[in-house]
């Protein structure tokens, strides 16, 4: 049978509680690839405000992940309810309605797999991990990848499975590769199992890959067009970009080892043993399931721009793994149970409320501009590394705002250093020669404890105060600092 309506509700009451205790920033791209532009989208058609990322204007992302939570706006704002503490958290909470949902589909899977015993210590193993916690109600398209494979998963026609469905889980894929075109790697060894294992290769192909592909290209085409007013496939311009040109470099380089020695070790934590002894117990026929995730971290290694959050998507299958090993441990059971909730408890928590706060926190700061009469006069000027902070989504009023840009060169000149880093190359000389005339100045200045020192001159030349410090991180690194500084221009009184 399938779950019970009450295992479904405790799940979506456990998603919850996990999207209210994650209000920390993890990577720019859960707002800028997705709420950002949503924003714009709703915006559009009443005030033009907003900023879209030079990814848009390349024509590398698709709309049809944004247009998920442009329609959740455009339902609130129909209802007169686009408050912005709705507009952050309703997409929010729609994130991890879903996660839940996944969560559940896993625990059926395993449960027509294997048992219910089995499928219980696998769900146990995915309510614990302290990464799927931290990144499963975040509206990145890496969760949304993260979700879809486990949808997708529970339609796969393992051996031995009667829950089978090619047209289900091959939509889901396609689904998945047209939030981002990356979902195909995961999925390149289970096709191809698939398609060795069936007997009727030519329908397969002909009933259920081609009309599934053309049907969502089709789709994604047209979204696209809708949006961009003008042909674009972004799929096509997504792989030149970070697989032919490799200008995802651009964002940083790794060792090629970096996945299998930090990577995996790291967002699995204190899984990892449980996941080495789930792999040497498994039966033959899930050993596929364990292809899966060494060939996409494999493939992952060649490309050298390297994040945890990229092969996300293979935490559901090392889970299934770990769940595995937890139940044949019989004895061991209960106090292995209990180490790996400990043991995950505090990096969720502490990711999830302390680290990296402050780029959230600073927001209300700027939200408080909105209210008052002085919204028109008021100029914020975010003097942080590009995108730190989400930007219109979190504020939802036509202030005037600017922050340090960082497009990567697309023309191939050799020679450029974009704002951000020709900014902190001499921030003292760069603020004054931008604005060397006195009515060009931002009304208020947010930046990094780090920066302080450095423009102290230039804050009491030209009258700023501190207004605020927020906390946002116990490790700065380099441009980042532990706190954030909000500064405002005082006011001349004339006598």
């Amino acid at each position: 049978g399938g779950p019970t309506p009450l295992l479904l509700a405790l799940a979506v009451a456990l998603r919850a509680l996990n999207c209210f205790l994650v209000q920390t920033s993890f990577v720019p791209d859960e707002y800028w690839q997705s709420l950002e532009v949503a924003h714009r989208m709703l915006i559009l058609n009443i005030s033009n405000y907003g900023y879209l990322t030079w990814e848009w204007a390349s024509g590398l992302r698709g709309y049809s992940y944004p247009l998920i939570f442009a329609s959740i706006y455009k339902a609130l704002q129909l209802l007169g309810k686009d408050d912005v503490q709705l507009l952050i958290w309703v997409p929010r909470l729609a994130q991890a309605v879903l996660a839940a949902f996944a969560d559940v589909k896993l625990y059926s899977l395993v449960r027509h797999l294997e048992n219910a015993e089995t499928a219980k210590c696998v769900y146990f193993c995915q309510l614990c991990s302290w990464f799927t916690w931290y990144s499963c109600t975040r509206t990145l398209t890496n969760t949304m990848e993260t979700l879809l494979t486990i949808f997708a998963l529970s339609c796969y026609p393992i051996k031995g499975s009667k829950m089978g469905s090619s047209c289900k889980y091959l939509a889901l894929i396609a689904l998945a590769i047209v939030i981002r075109p990356t979902a195909v790697i995961p999925w390149i060894p289970l096709v191809f199992s698939h398609f060795l294992q069936e007997q009727r290769k030519a329908v397969l192909i002909l009933h259920n890959c081609i009309p599934v592909g053309l049907v969502t290209v089709g789709t994604s085409l047209i979204t696209d067009r809708v949006f961009f007013g003008e042909w674009v496939l972004v799929q096509l311009n997504f792989l030149k970009f970070n697989v032919l040109q490799n200008l995802g470099t651009f964002y940083g380089s790794h060792p090629w080892h970096w996945y299998f020695t930090q990577g995996l070790p790291v967002i699995l934590g204190t899984h990892l043993p449980f996941f080495i002894h789930g792999c040497v117990l498994a039966p033959k026929r899930y050993r596929i399931f364990l292809m899966a995730v060494i060939w996409t971290v494999l493939v992952y290694s060649t490309l050298s721009h390297k994040e945890f959050r990229f092969i996300y998507p293979v935490l559901p299958f090392c889970m299934f793994f770990c769940g595995y090993s937890l139940k044949h441990l019989k004895a061991w059971k209960k106090s292995a149970a209990s180490f790996l909730l400990l043991s995950n408890l505090l990096p969720a928590l502490y990711t999830g409320l302390i680290h990296q706060r402050g780029t959230l926190d600073v927001m209300s700061h700027i939200r408080q501009l909105c209210n008052n009469s002085y919204q028109s006069q008021a100029f914020v000027f975010i003097m942080m590394p590009c995108h730190s902070t989400p930007f219109y989504s979190h504020v939802h009023c036509p202030l005037k705002m600017r922050f340090l840009q960082c497009p990567p060169d697309l023309t191939g000149n050799e020679s450029y250093i974009d704002e951000a880093d020709v900014f902190y190359s001499n921030p003292l000389g760069w603020l004054n020669k931008e604005f060397y005339n006195d009515t060009l100045l931002p009304s208020h200045l947010i930046f990094f404890s780090v920066l302080e020192e450095e423009i102290s001159s230039f804050l009491a030349l030209r009258g700023y105060e501190k207004t605020a410090t927020v906390f946002h991180t116990h490790v700065p690194q380099g441009r980042v600092g532990s706190h954030i500084y909000v500064y405002r221009k005082k006011t001349e009184v004339n006598h």
